[in-house]
């Protein structure tokens, strides 16, 4: 391997360690032989995670580090000193139809946690994990190219629209705009500071795999879906039950987790926005996919004429990085669904 921008051992900050894809990044920087802290709210909650890592890496790789309030002033300033590297994957646990209570606090948050990177001398990378709901938002309706040019500008107009400020889909608009606004913040903080360490994003569309840790973290994210389907059987109704499972794209969490490790240590990634996107997806390809991989077992019925995603997107810049890295391309989506049914099967 060539010069890296972080040299092995060195100590790496990743936030909301806790989380779905911020577990897999943990292992990813773990795997490749460097030490992590990890964020969370509570420590004496997520003690598990220090076992969980400890018991595969051996002590003194891992550690945690409290952050009750990501809000707060000087939040980040003692979890990053001695660090050399941030992967910034958590966001502010807010859920809320109005836009007002929460896109504000999020752009807020970004930019603190850049500002106490920038006064710890020793950090020289920054990747912020991005949403696929930055750029657009997927639903198989249109022909468009993603690239690194594109804002979601209409989920902030819907985000904002007027009141009253109610209902799953306002929560869902307010969410989005408020990971768009997040990465444009850290983009705009950037330009205008001009900080010595790189600055990188990636932008995961559906994160799909396995948990690290599902009896502590549970079903979150995608493996919802998979509760869903072996919960509800024959009975599923996929436009109702696989809530949030619309054509988009896939990626393997464990290849997401690599791209961001990759966008850490590789000198030549710089000021990128990168996409981890495999290939598109959508509730009929699940249901298949889990008939052909369990087929003593009973699913429901394919949505009739369902949409397909039609976009196309910039995403070999993901695939070269996660080749150069891993030494292998996009994981399939039969690989990525068969480990993340592993546990749901099993349960129900």
């Amino acid at each position: 391997m060539s010069e890296l921008a972080i040299k092995p051992g060195s100590l790496v900050l990743v936030t909301g360690a806790n989380g779905f894809i911020a577990g897999h990044i943990i292992d990813q920087v773990l795997q490749h032989g460097y030490r992590v802290r990890g964020t969370v709210r509570n420590i004496s909650r997520d003690q598990w995670l220090t076992g969980h890592f400890e018991e595969k890496y051996g002590s003194g790789k891992f550690e945690l580090a409290e952050v009750p309030d990501m809000l707060a002033d000087g939040a980040f300033d003692e979890a990053l000193k001695g660090v050399s590297g941030l992967i910034h994957a958590a966001t502010p646990v807010l859920m809320s139809p109005d836009p007002n209570a929460i896109i504000r606090p999020v752009e807020a948050a970004v930019t603190r946690i850049l500002e106490a990177a920038a006064k710890e001398p020793g950090v020289k990378r920054v990747v912020l994990t991005s949403s696929s709901s930055a750029c657009t938002t997927l639903n198989g309706t249109q022909v468009f190219a993603i690239n690194s040019d594109l804002w979601n500008e209409a989920i902030v107009e819907a985000a904002y629209a007027p009141p009253p400020y109610e209902g799953s889909e306002r929560i869902e608009a307010v969410y989005a705009a408020s990971k768009m606004r997040q990465e444009q913040a850290a983009w705009k903080w950037v330009r205008e500071h001009k900080p010595s360490f790189v600055f990188n994003a990636v932008l995961p569309n559906a994160n799909i795999g396995p948990s690290i840790d599902v009896v502590h973290q549970g079903y979150r994210s995608t493996l919802n879906w998979m509760k869903a389907v072996f919960e509800k059987g024959e009975k599923l109704n996929a436009k109702q039950d696989l809530l949030g499972l619309t054509p988009q794209y896939y990626v393997d969490v464990r290849d997401n987790a690599a791209v961001h490790v990759a966008a850490l240590v590789y000198p030549d990634v710089k000021n990128e926005r990168i996409f981890a996107f495999s290939h598109p997806f959508n509730a009929n390809d699940l249901l298949r996919t889990l008939k052909r991989l369990y087929p003593e077992r009973k699913f429901g019925e394919e949505e009739p004429n369902a949409a397909v995603e039609k976009s196309t997107v910039t995403n070999e810049r993901g695939e070269e990085l996660l080749k150069r890295i891993t030494g292998h391309g996009w994981t399939s989506f039969e690989t990525s669904v068969r480990d993340a049914a592993k546990e749901a099967s099993a349960q129900f």
